[in-house]
């Protein structure tokens, strides 16, 4: 028996994908990136973490940071592009 045989492969159904920005709403995106600011910005001790707001939704736009999708977790964020 080979080695691929013993060792059971993930569904591809159920791993993280990039969302393409324009399948959703201006109030979707709006509420990634201020969850994106609050998380990661915050975590900075900084005093207002949306200041960040603009910085982080031009980083989205410019395709510096994505959404990811995971499908198990039914839950989506902002992270970097794959191969970043």
């Amino acid at each position: 028996m080979e080695e691929t045989e013993k060792t059971p492969q993930q569904d591809p159904r159920e791993e993280p994908f990039v969302v393409d920005t324009a399948l959703l709403t201006e109030d979707q995106l709006e509420g990634l990136v201020q969850e994106y600011c609050t998380r990661y910005h915050g975590l900075n001790d900084q005093e207002s973490p949306l200041q960040e707001h603009s910085r982080v939704l031009s980083a989205v736009r410019r395709g510096d940071l994505v959404v990811w999708f995971d499908p198990v977790e039914n839950a989506a964020g902002l992270g970097h592009p794959p191969g970043q």
